[in-house]
C-alpha cells in the first residue's frame, strides 16, 4: 500500500503556457517559423504579447516534442526537416493508410462516403484560389474522415498521432503537389464507393508515394 505523502498532488497546468505552445507549434507546421530560424524569448513573447516565461515553458516543451532544437550557449531553433527522417516518416505512413484504404473500401457505403466527396469538393476550391493553409487544413480531414471509414479506431488512433508531422511534411510541397494530389483523392474516393479494395489500396500507395517524392525533392533541393 502507499503511504501518505508518496504521491505529490498534481499541479494544474497553465493554461497561458499551453495557449503559447500550440501557437507555436502552429506556426512551426505552417511553416511561418521556418526551419532553421532563430527563437527568442524575447522576440516571441512580444509578437504573442505574453511574458518570457510561459515562452520559455513552451519552448522547452517544443523541444520534448522534436519540433525545435535548444543549442547549448546558442538558443532555440525551429526543427530542421531531413530527408531520411522524412522518407522513414512516409514509410510508416503509406503502410497504415494503405491498410485504411482497404478497410475504408471494404465496409463502406455512398452515404459513409458523402463526406470524403464534400472535401473532395472544398479541396478544389481551396486549390483554384489558390490558398495553402486551407488545403492543408483539408486535406488532414479528408485523410481523418477516409480513415473513420474503417471502423477501426486503434488505427484511426494512430494515424491520428501522425497528423501534425504530415501536415509539417506536406507544407513545402502543398500547393505545387495539390492538383496532382487532389486528383488522387478523387480516384482514392471511386475505389472506395465501388468496394474495390484492390484498387483503393494501390490509389493509396500512389498518392503517398507522390507526396514522399515530392518531399524529398523539395529538401534535397533546399540543402544542396
Amino acid at each position: 500500500m502507499i503511504g501518505p505523502g508518496a504521491i505529490e498532488a498534481l499541479q494544474p497546468a497553465s493554461p497561458l503556457r499551453e495557449q503559447v505552445y500550440e501557437a507555436l507549434e502552429d506556426l512551426v507546421i505552417r511553416g511561418v517559423l521556418a526551419p532553421g530560424q532563430r527563437l527568442t524569448e524575447e522576440d516571441l513573447a512580444k509578437r504573442l504579447g505574453v511574458s518570457r516565461n510561459p515562452v520559455r515553458e513552451a519552448l522547452n516543451g517544443l523541444s520534448r516534442t522534436g519540433w525545435v532544437e535548444l543549442r547549448p550557449r546558442r538558443g532555440a531553433y525551429v526543427r530542421r526537416q531531413t530527408a531520411t527522417d522524412g522518407d522513414h516518416f512516409f514509410q510508416v505512413r503509406r503502410l497504415l493508410e494503405m491498410e485504411a484504404a482497404r478497410l475504408a473500401a471494404a465496409r463502406a457505403t455512398a452515404e459513409m462516403v458523402a463526406p470524403l466527396e464534400a472535401l473532395l469538393t472544398e479541396g478544389r476550391t481551396a486549390l483554384e484560389a489558390p490558398d495553402q493553409e486551407a488545403l492543408l487544413s483539408v486535406n488532414s480531414r479528408f485523410h481523418a474522415e477516409m480513415v473513420t471509414l474503417t471502423g477501426n479506431s486503434f488505427l484511426c488512433e494512430l494515424l491520428g498521432l501522425l497528423d501534425k508531422r504530415l501536415r509539417w511534411y506536406f507544407s513545402p510541397v502543398v500547393l505545387t503537389r495539390g492538383p496532382s494530389s487532389w486528383q488522387e483523392h478523387t480516384d482514392l474516393v471511386e475505389a472506395i464507393v465501388a468496394n474495390d479494395e484492390e484498387k483503393a489500396v494501390e490509389m493509396m500507395r500512389l498518392h503517398t508515394e507522390g507526396t514522399r517524392l515530392a518531399y524529398l525533392a523539395q529538401v534535397t533541393h533546399t540543402e544542396e
